[in-house]
């Protein structure tokens, strides 16, 4: 089950920690074995496949978009985190991808990395920012997001075939969810 939740003007940004050496850096340049590592790293656990179903030029061309932009969070252990903010609507951002990895879940570093993705999607010329989550993801995220002054104003089923059982991540990722 998908939500798809929106926000029309910036909110008031919650409490988060400081970051300490936590950095949030735009993925520049295009490295494409940085991005998947990544990528792998943060979404694995919740079974993403977005970016692993499209050709690699595609997702290359993406990455390359002026109007697409990724950040990653950066710690001392290397890329954590990831937020992909899609201005390819006028008028609009799309909260494409974002998460951080398993070892981050509970530390604040979510909520250090939406608070710095909020300011730099208002810092564009946009009316609404948006995303979409579904049951797969943290099970606290709806709630995250609704925290951080997203509302909801949809849902939808998604149907899609297991990224384990098509050896597109992991055969033991996502533990609990049970492969089909």
């Amino acid at each position: 089950m998908q939500t798809f939740l929106e926000m029309r003007e910036a909110p008031q940004l919650r409490p988060s920690p400081a970051g300490g050496s936590w950095r949030v850096e735009r993925f520049e340049p295009i490295d494409l074995e940085r991005f998947y590592a990544l990528f792998h790293r943060v979404g694995d656990e919740h079974l993403w496949t977005l970016r692993l179903q499209m050709p690699h030029d595609e997702v290359e061309r993406l990455l390359g978009d002026p109007k697409f932009e990724l950040y990653v969070l950066a710690t001392e252990r290397g890329d954590e985190g990831m937020l992909e903010l899609d201005f390819r609507v006028d008028g609009e951002c799309e909260l494409s991808l974002f998460g951080v990895a398993p070892t981050l879940v509970g530390t604040g570093a979510g909520r250090f990395l939406m608070n710095r993705g909020i300011e730099i999607a208002w810092s564009h010329p946009i009316g609404r920012f948006w995303l979409h989550t579904c049951t797969l993801d943290h099970p606290n995220a709806l709630a995250f997001y609704c925290r951080s002054g997203f509302v909801p104003y949809g849902r939808a089923i998604e149907i899609f075939d297991d990224p384990r059982y098509l050896g597109l991540t992991r055969r033991d990722a996502a533990s609990r969810v049970p492969i089909l």
